[in-house]
């Protein structure tokens, strides 16, 4: 995430939110909070922070070199340009998102974001430590260099996640109208479920017009009862583990590949195929 998720205002933001929760959950069925899942997600969240440093510098390098390079450079300071950039970003964040699903070296870093086996606050921060490698960024990269500054697709990025916290909670339910256009908790609910009819759904950040659109929007039924996490749940509570999982599941499956088109579809076919090539070797 950007910078502006990590600010201090955002924490307090997330902490706040994060206390409601906690009381409503506790007075509506009496769970509160699996505590120890929570303490995983600040811990993976701990990390994300501890690397932020490292991803910031690394790309705000390269998205000045690319917006050097751009043939067009649009000025910063025109409200039209970032009307135009948060539709653009919004647009690239679905595919991102999308993708981040169906292509397993993406998966590897975006599943850990899937790995609660419940919906709450905290479960927002469980954000992958990877996201250099995987190399998601350079979709936005391409934004760069077609004219928009560095700023503004850094700045709508990080105010689209910003907006998507307060999405991972049971506590909202449907809107309305609002969930004709807008990403809402309904829609992300569905979106973390792993029950099989709702696999890959709901990829929008803010808004949820392009699942409209390329046929990707699944309705939470009424009255919930999804099951959320993974198909195949973790049920550990070690960030590090947690962090690696699916890099590990990944590797295992490289290793007992045999041969290049095998190889190729591990780390970026679709991440049932991973199964699919371990239960073959076993």
């Amino acid at each position: 995430m950007p910078g502006i998720t990590h600010s201090p205002s955002a924490i307090l933001f997330f902490l706040i939110l994060a206390l409601v929760e906690w009381r409503w959950r506790s007075r509506h069925g009496a769970r509160g909070y699996d505590w120890r899942a929570s303490l995983a997600s600040l811990g993976i969240g701990a990390g994300q922070f501890m690397l932020r440093p490292v991803t910031a510098a690394v790309l705000t390098g390269v998205y000045s070199g690319a917006h050097h390079i751009a043939l067009f450079r649009l000025p910063v300071d025109d409200w039209r340009v970032w009307v135009a950039g948060f539709f653009a970003v919004e647009f690239t964040y679905y595919w991102f998102h999308r993708w981040s699903h169906m292509v397993n070296w993406l998966w590897a870093t975006h599943a850990v974001h899937h790995s609660a086996n419940e919906i709450t606050l905290p479960a927002a921060i469980r954000l992958g430590w990877t996201n250099i490698i995987s190399g998601g960024w350079l979709l936005f990269l391409g934004l760069v260099l077609i004219g928009f500054p560095p700023l503004l697709v850094v700045g709508l990025l990080g105010a689209n996640l910003l907006y998507q916290y307060p999405l991972h909670t049971e506590a909202i339910r449907k809107l309305g109208p609002l969930e004709w256009v807008f990403n809402t908790p309904s829609h992300h609910r569905a979106h973390h479920a792993s029950d099989a009819a709702y696999l890959d759904c709901n990829f929008g950040g803010v808004l949820i017009v392009f699942d409209r659109l390329f046929g990707t929007l699944r309705i939470e039924p009424d009255g919930g009862g999804l099951r959320y996490g993974l198909v195949a749940p973790i049920t550990g509570y070690n960030p590090f583990a947690i962090a690696f999982s699916q890099w590990r599941v990944m590797l295992a499956a490289l290793a007992v590949a045999t041969s290049w088109r095998q190889r190729l579809t591990v780390l970026f076919g679709r991440p049932a195929a991973l199964d699919q090539i371990l239960a073959i070797r076993q």
